[in-house]
């Protein structure tokens, strides 16, 4: 069934209509971190992505079942034959589990301060090692895949016709020694085949056992496994960074359709993948961000300039997804102005009267269609600083307008500006105690008190600098 969404698949070239396949949801899968570090800001505007695009199909009337992966094995290096996760291991003496788990909580803390909402599932790569067993199996019986004499297992890129479909890179025209599937000559039947699951050699950590011996996953298996189990077998919607669509996504596309053709579950032409969606690169200041050029930025690094870190969703929102974006401090400054000049007046739009309902309806359904539209949110933007400015529209609508469409937003509008907060001496006492209790690290207190605060009517947020809060509607008594 159609869902009214446009977005441009990289595989037909062209902008094409979000179906849901199975007529109830919009099944979408996400590539996730690969969580050896933090995610930085271009990370993050890649994560942005299928959050705007949940939060459109929601407002057209659709739900969406969101999967999206964490990596924490499998993912080699570009110039070394090293798993990353190993990699950040062996460099800070820590055990890789450990690792993983601090910097996966990490991740999953950005994407609620950046108010992306959480995927139905977050599936580990090292929880799916069997879901890859069973996958790589039945390619091997149907003849995509081989043995290696090196007691790896490749999948047989030339049993796979259509490879280059997303990419536009065919087999014949790919070099040998591409980077991550680098072997010795002879070892793999094409010099283009890759690794589905590596022979252990002398590598202990991060292993483990499968009917071809001891070893750990190739990266690019994880995807196909974790999006064909979790979303039964077809994806409608596959997102993620543009530098994934070669050669990860390509070598997805051609496990997960083998796969489906070996076990006769082939939908659409035997497609597993209906719309492969790619967000562009980031940069910061004219440069790539690299931790060589001292210029990788964090969200983090925020609150540390008194910024909002939703000024930073806004900046994303300014840029459409799909063409290269150079973000600045500059920007984002401008961004938190925005934002903070918008909840202002709204906040004093609010207490207005004469809401032109009909009026109000019309404009959110265009902002709306601008979103559908291949989700144009620099023209949502753009309009909304029109409206902003308008003399035409009573304040109450204007309030009504921005409100509904921050529903798509996410810059938490109706968030009371800091300068109209007044804290009665009981809410006031409340967070002074609060703020000590974390201080002595007493967080059982600190929750406590926490909650007590929400029954009167303030949120408490936690940021780099302390404390923040907001006025809600008290919970009931």
């Amino acid at each position: 069934m159609n869902t009214g969404l446009h977005l441009y698949d990289t595989q037909s070239r062209g902008v094409k209509e979000v179906r849901a396949t199975n007529g109830k949801t919009v099944r979408i899968y996400c590539c996730g971190p690969t969580v050896y570090r933090d995610a930085h800001v271009g990370n993050l505007r890649t994560f942005l992505l299928g959050d705007l695009v949940a939060r459109t199909l929601y407002l057209l009337g659709w739900e969406s079942e969101v999967v999206q992966n964490i990596t924490d094995v499998g993912h080699m290096s570009e110039n070394l034959d090293e798993d990353k996760m190993l990699a950040e291991a062996h460099l800070t003496n820590r055990d890789p589990f450990a690792i993983a788990r601090e910097y996966e909580a990490r991740f999953h803390r950005d994407l609620q301060t950046l108010n992306i909402k959480p995927a139905n599932k977050y599936p580990r790569a090292s929880d799916s090692i069997d879901l890859m067993h069973q996958l790589i199996a039945k390619l091997v019986e149907q003849g995509n895949a081989y043995l290696g004499s090196d007691g790896s297992v490749y999948f047989a890129a030339q049993t796979f016709p259509s490879y280059g479909a997303i990419s536009g890179n065919r087999l014949s025209a790919l070099k040998p020694g591409h980077r991550y599937d680098y072997v010795e000559d002879g070892i793999k039947r094409f010099h283009a085949d890759w690794a589905l699951w590596k022979a252990a050699g002398n590598r202990s950590e991060m292993v483990w056992d499968s009917p071809w011996g001891r070893g750990f996953p190739g990266w690019h298996i994880e995807c196909s496994a974790m999006s064909l189990h979790f979303l039964n077998s077809h994806i409608d919607l596959h997102i993620g960074g543009i530098d994934l669509r070669f050669p990860h996504h390509e070598n997805e596309r051609a496990q997960s359709n083998s796969f489906l053709a070996a076990t006769g579950q082939a939908e659409l032409a035997g497609e597993a993948v209906d719309l492969w969606l790619h967000g562009e690169h980031l940069l910061f200041e004219g440069r790539k961000m690299s931790k060589s050029a001292g210029n990788v930025v964090l969200l983090s690094d925020l609150p540390g300039r008194s910024l909002d870190p939703l000024a930073l969703r806004l900046c994303f929102l300014e840029n459409r997804y799909r063409g290269q974006m150079d973000l600045s401090w500059n920007s984002i400054v401008a961004a938190d102005e925005t934002i903070s000049r918008w909840r202002e007046r709204i906040h004093a739009w609010q207490s207005e009267e004469n809401l032109e309902v009909d009026r109000a309806r019309s404009e959110i359904a265009r902002l709306i269609s601008f979103a559908a539209h291949d989700l144009d949110t620099p023209r949502i933007v753009a309009q909304l600083r029109v409206l902003e400015k308008s003399q035409e529209l009573e304040p109450a609508t204007k309030a009504a307008i921005f409100l509904e469409i921050d529903q798509l937003l996410g810059l938490d509008l109706d968030r009371t500006p800091k300068s109209t907060m007044e804290l009665t001496i009981e809410q006031a006492n409340l967070i002074e105690r609060r703020a000590n209790a974390r201080t002595a690290k007493d967080f059982a207190h600190s929750d406590a008190l926490r909650n007590e605060l929400m029954k009167l009517g303030v949120e408490v947020i936690d940021t780099a600098q302390g404390q923040e809060w907001k006025f809600v509607r008290p919970e009931p008594i």
